[in-house]
This record gives structure tokens, sequence and C-alpha cells, in this order.
């Protein structure tokens, strides 16, 4: 009786063994296909995308490829490396960004030209960008963006734009952006953008939108405002309405090529901006209130202005500058010069306490370096 039990035993026992064993190579088998198809969809993905020389058609394919593997907002980023040539866009505009943390990197700032020209009967700030950016992360260098549309002959307004951007946390390091009016729009009353070491060329609110947005050694441009260089420029036309800094301008230079200027006029709601160490290199361009007065929807306009330079280095900055600022029969004084305590607030890290755009652009130079000198080398 004991040996048959046994031998039940063993044979129930074997039994289970069969099954389980072949359990387990079902489940292998599984396993292995989950790894077969995770390494495809990993083989598949790509961290870089290499453009065409001078083709702008590839340059598209690359942007669309981009978007479509980035739709994620947690994608990890992706590089587009677009050689030094000429991309011509044509009367293309409004080239959409939607994917998430896509960096489209030049080969040079003056070498990697992107362009389009509209039809100046179709001007608007909204209907002519080079690039529409929707995403967060978009990481902009060492590229030109040129917007064409034939401005003095658009008639009362030529609204052309290099880049309307509609996401958060766009970081443009030697990036060079040439238009005359309205060449810059940042579209997003929460966004926080940050440049770097760029250049924006213009005529009339040539820098212009919402939220925060940070320019660090940045060089701005002013052209001249009619063919013959009559008129007069406004670099920044801020709407700020839910966020606290606005435009900060931090060691800036402007250079201007003819027209007289102001540093800028309030759009609507709050404009704000700050101008801190900035370097004229023809002050005696700048108009007298050095900001427009007239208002175009507001008198609410809190800009300022610290330890302004001529071009030899030289403080030229006023001990006071009250402007009234005036819509109709409205009007709103205020002191426009900072104190060193008041300057002091406009750090960095004050105006974006839980991002680090200056860390972020560090750590991707070096990674770019190493791209590029691998797709670009001869």
């Amino acid at each position: 009786m004991r040996k048959l039990l046994q031998t039940h035993i063993i044979i129930i026992g074997t039994k289970n063994n069969n099954y389980y064993k072949h359990k387990m190579k079902k489940t292998k088998i599984l396993l292995s296909a989950l790894a077969l198809l995770l390494a495809m969809q990993t083989s598949a993905r790509k961290d870089c995308i290499v453009v065409e020389a001078g083709n702008a058609q590839s340059l598209l394919d690359a942007i669309d490829a981009a978007n479509k593997q980035n739709a994620d907002s947690a994608s990890e980023r992706i590089f587009i490396l677009i050689p030094d040539g000429y991309y011509d866009l044509g009367e293309r505009t409004l080239t959409l960004i939607e994917g998430h943390n896509i960096a489209l990197v030049g080969q040079s700032t003056q070498g990697t030209v992107i362009r389009n020209a509209p039809d100046a009967k179709n001007e608007g700030i909204g209907k002519t960008a080079v690039l529409r950016n929707h995403a967060t992360g978009l990481y902009l260098q060492d590229l030109t963006l040129r917007n064409d549309l034939d401005y003095y002959h658009s008639g009362s307004a030529g609204r052309a734009v290099c880049l309307q951007d509609r996401g958060t946390r766009t970081i443009c390091k030697g990036v060079r952006m040439l238009s005359y009016q309205d060449t810059y729009y940042s579209d997003n009353d929460t966004c926080q953008h940050y440049f770097e070491d760029s250049e924006i060329h213009g005529t009339v609110d040539f820098i212009c939108g919402a939220g925060d947005v940070y320019f660090s050694r940045c060089t701005l441009v002013t052209e001249p405002r009619n063919a013959d260089g009559t008129g007069r420029d406004v670099i920044a036309a801020p709407r700020t309405s839910v966020t606290k800094w606005g435009y900060v301008f931090d060691h800036c230079t402007i250079r201007n090529i003819q027209s007289e200027f102001y540093y800028g006029r309030g759009w609507h709601t709050l404009p704000r901006m700050a101008l801190l160490h900035t370097r004229l290199e023809s002050p005696e361009k700048l108009k007298q209130t050095r900001y427009d007065p007239s208002g175009m929807r507001t008198v609410q306009s809190l800009f300022y202005e610290y330890r302004t330079t001529d071009g030899q280095g030289n403080d030229i900055t006023p001990k006071s500058n009250v402007v009234t600022f005036t819509l109709k029969d409205e009007q709103r004084s205020h002191e426009t010069i900072l104190s060193d305590a008041e300057a002091q607030h406009y750090q960095l890290k004050n105006i974006f306490p839980n991002w680090h755009p200056k860390k972020i652009t560090q750590k991707l130079l070096k990674k770019t370096a190493r791209m590029k000198a691998k797709a670009f080398r001869k």
C-alpha cells in the first residue's frame, strides 16, 4: 500500500512538473516576443535626424517625423541636425512644431538659414511665422530664421513673424531672427522662455507677446522704420497678463541702424519689461522718454531700466525718468529707473524658480558639440 501510494505521488508530481514546464515554456516564448517587440520599438526610435544640406523638404520631413515620435510630453529629446545651407520654404507659413523636447540645431548661426516669404497681402501676426511652436521644451541652436515678407511695400502694416511660440520652456541659443515687425512673438500667457547669445532684428514691436521671457547677452538690432530711414522704431510690446516678470533683458546690446527708437510700449493688460545693464551703441537715437508714452490698449505699463551704458562702457542711466503713460483720457505716471535693491529681484533664479534653462543649455551645448562634430565632419 505504501509502495502504491509512493508511486501515485510520483506520478502526480511528474504530471505537475510537465504542466509547469509547459507553462514556463509558453511564458518564456511570450517574454521573448515582448523583448523582441521592445527592441524593435527601441531601434525604431531615433534620437537624431540629419537633414540633407539645403533641402527644405528634408527639413520639413524631419520636423514631421520628430512631431510624430515625440507626441508624448514625456518623450526623450530628439535632435534635428541641420547642415549649413539655405532652406527656402517659399510662401509656406506656420510650419508646426508640436512634438515635445525637439531640438533644431544648425551647423552655424550665419550659415544655416531657414526662410520664408509670405505674400504681403496675407500679412498678420498669426499668419506669417516661419515656425509656430505648440510644444514644451523646444530647443533652437546655431541657426537663422528669416521672414522675407516685403515689409516696405506691405502697406500700413508688415507683421512678419520668425517664431510664434505658443508653447513653453523654449530655449534659443545662438539664434538669429531677421524681420521687421513682430519678429518674435511669445504667444502664451503663462509661458517661460529663455534666450542666450542670440540676435533679433526689427522695426515695430519686434519682440512682442506674453509670459515671462529672459534675454541674456542678446543683441537687439533696430532696422530702418521706413526705407529712407525716417520714422521711429519700438523694440518691445509686451502684453503680460498672469505672469510676474514679462520681458527681462540682461546684459543685452541695442544696435541701431538708422531710425530713432523707443525701448518699448504697452500692448494691453499689464505690460512688464526691464532692461538691466543694457549697452546702447547709439544712445543719441533713443527717444527722450525712452518708452513710448502712448499705450496701445493700456496705461498700466510697468517698464524699468537699470545701469545702462554707452558703447564705451560709460554709465548713462538717468537718475530719474518718470514717464506718464496716456491712453485717451487716462494717465498713469511711474518711475522707470530701478534702485540697486530693486534690480536684485531680477535674477534668473527668481524669474524661473522651478526651471533652470542656463544649466540645461550648458548640458545641451556639450551634447550637440559631439553630435555636430560627428554629423558635419568633412
